[in-house]
């Protein structure tokens, strides 16, 4: 009996997986559990591991009909980001499905995800068919932290189960999103993530004279550091155009009959009208503070002041931006990193992503499929380290004035359930002829 894809989606949303961060969460195991008990349904036989009590991962490895090809890796994440239940119109761990939608934190990021692909799953292991491809299935712990208990930790000790995986599917791409062209008519793109920025996440310190509030103090360290937060938001970052961001402004332009001139990136943003939220923050590297540290005392000018700041960095680019930001706060303010990890980028002409396009239009003849830069990150950055090609890729259909992007970690998160079949269906088609 095949496992309808609405009921996965909602099944999964009931597990309270919050992840609070710092290694407090506690839901994975059962949400584990639940896939695992689905996933041996098919015939296989998905192997739990836990990087900490309860802190659960769980993978599986599909066989196909040709085993000499390398297998796919499709990777998700079980946790959520915590939901304040006194701003939702409903439970946010209920899993209710009504008005067309299942509701729930998780439902858009990403247990819709897991949903499609248990049900693709199921859906072969039913009709007896398999894969063309082995598929190594790993949904994970941490994703919404620091990985340290998913991702990270399975490719630090488990890295021989995805020793011949050549590609990965994930989150972030395969989505319909409606724009208009310039003619008037309504064109449905649907953006596959091929790359994405890198992190650097940094302390800022600056150091002064401690002294009396009321005398003066020019060697004061809050002053110093306002200075150096100033002189970093104020800058505008140069344009990089990656190969992924320009293959999506070319494809996108001549899908919409808009001008694409990449000698004028800002202007022909302007020109995209709708389309532009899906690129206008990968066309450059950004650094944005966003936690501010300093003093005790209204009336005492500390002698250290502190802030943290969101470092975003397209590949190819950290040396250049790292010695940026070292001349835009100058020799009074030392840096420091809190985290740091790659950007990733993929092929964007590849076997991997036609196959994407082809499944996608199998399902939407009229779908146009464009490469493009994820602004933030996944669990991609992890696995790319051992090799693997990552894109985004977590088909799902989407009506016009559904504002996807913002649902995610949002109030009243919810999935089209018209939307999840579509994603189960080119998910079935992706593992049958990939």
């Amino acid at each position: 009996m095949t496992a309808d894809v609405v009921d996965l989606c909602a099944q999964l949303v009931r597990f309270d997986t919050t992840n609070h961060g710092a290694g407090d969460a506690r839901g994975e195991r059962d949400a584990a559990e639940f896939c695992a008990r689905t996933l041996a349904a098919t015939g296989v036989e998905p192997t739990i591991l836990e990087s900490a009590p309860r802190r659960a991962n769980v993978v599986a490895r599909v066989p196909g009909d040709d085993p000499d090809l390398p297998a796919l890796l499709i990777q998700g994440h079980l946790d959520v980001v915590p939901a304040d239940a006194s701003e939702w119109s409903v439970d946010p761990f209920s899993g209710t499905v009504a008005d067309g939608y299942v509701w729930g934190r998780g439902a858009v990021d990403m247990k819709d995800f897991c949903a499609t692909v248990l049900a693709a799953l199921s859906s072969l292991a039913a009709a007896g068919r398999r894969p063309r491809r082995d598929i190594v299935v790993a949904f994970v712990a941490d994703e919404e932290d620091r990985g340290e208990y998913g991702a990270h930790w399975l490719t630090a000790n488990h890295a021989d189960l995805f020793s011949d995986c050549a590609a990965a599917i994930s989150e972030s791409g395969g989505y319909t999103y409606h724009v208009p062209a310039a003619d008037g008519r309504m064109v449905r793109l649907y953006p596959v993530g091929t790359a994405e920025r890198g992190t650097a996440h940094l302390k800022l310190t600056a150091r002064g004279r401690a002294g009396h509030g009321s005398r003066r103090n020019d060697a004061n360290a809050v002053t110093r550091l306002v200075g150096a937060l100033h002189a970093l938001a104020a800058h505008t970052w140069p344009v990089v155009l990656t190969p992924t961001v320009e293959a999506f402004l070319e494809r996108t332009g001549k899908a919409l009959d808009v001008e694409i001139d990449l000698n004028d990136v800002d202007a022909t943003l302007d020109r995209l009208g709708a389309a532009a939220p899906l690129v206008e923050s990968t066309v450059r590297n950004s650094v944005t503070p966003t936690v501010l540290s300093a003093g005790y005392k209204v009336n005492v000018i500390p002698g250290v002041a502190e802030a943290h700041v969101d470092g975003r960095v397209l590949p190819g680019t950290e040396e250049a931006l790292l010695a940026e930001i070292d001349a835009l706060i100058g020799p009074d303010v030392q840096r420091e990193f809190l985290s740091r990890s790659p950007s990733v980028q993929a092929p964007v002409d590849s076997p991997w992503f036609d196959s994407m396009a082809d499944a996608l239009r199998s399902q939407d003849p009229d779908a146009v499929v464009v490469p493009y830069c994820l602004g933030g990150g996944t669990d991609a950055k992890a696995f790319s380290e051992l090799g693997i090609d990552c894109y985004g890729f977590a088909p799902l259909w989407l009506p016009e004035g559904f504002d996807y992007r913002a649902m995610a970690h949002g109030v009243d998160e919810r999935v089209p359930v018209e939307g999840l079949r579509f994603g189960a269906r080119v998910m079935e088609h992706l593992l049958l002829n990939a």
